[in-house]
């Protein structure tokens, strides 16, 4: 893999996100390459022609409201490019990646990640030490 640098979310960039919370053990859907799972609890997030859902406990460490169904990611994520294609195990289930795209880190020693394609990630991220 390539080197682990920290980003953030650039200023623009929310989402709109509603928690399932609703009397149901979840449901199954078909994205990224293979099943993802949601429960009860997660959020269904749509983040620009993006929809999926997201963990909740990952959701409520990583997101603010800015207003009424309208978040923004806080904080920095961990990121690098991915030299090879495969997939990443991630708590909704797996993403497959290519390579050029960016593996993403909630966490520092890469725990909870994910994957974004390249061109997504530079729409969205910008390095932790930039000027914004």
């Amino acid at each position: 893999m390539g080197a682990l640098r920290q980003y953030r979310r650039k200023h623009d960039a929310t989402i709109v996100a509603v928690c399932l919370d609703l009397d149901t053990p979840g449901f199954t859907y078909d994205k990224w390459g293979g099943p993802q799972r949601c429960k009860r609890g997660d959020w269904v997030v749509k983040n620009g022609d993006e929809t999926y859902t997201v963990d909740a406990e990952t959701f409520s460490r990583t997101y603010s409201p800015v207003s009424p169904g309208v978040y923004e990611k806080r904080g920095v994520v961990w990121a690098e490019r991915a030299e090879a294609p495969g997939a990443i195990e991630t708590k909704e289930g797996s993403t497959r990646y290519e390579s050029g795209d960016f593996l993403v880190y909630n966490e520092p020693d890469r725990g909870d990640g994910y994957a974004v394609s390249a061109e997504g990630f530079t729409s969205l991220y910008e390095p932790a030490d930039a000027k914004g």
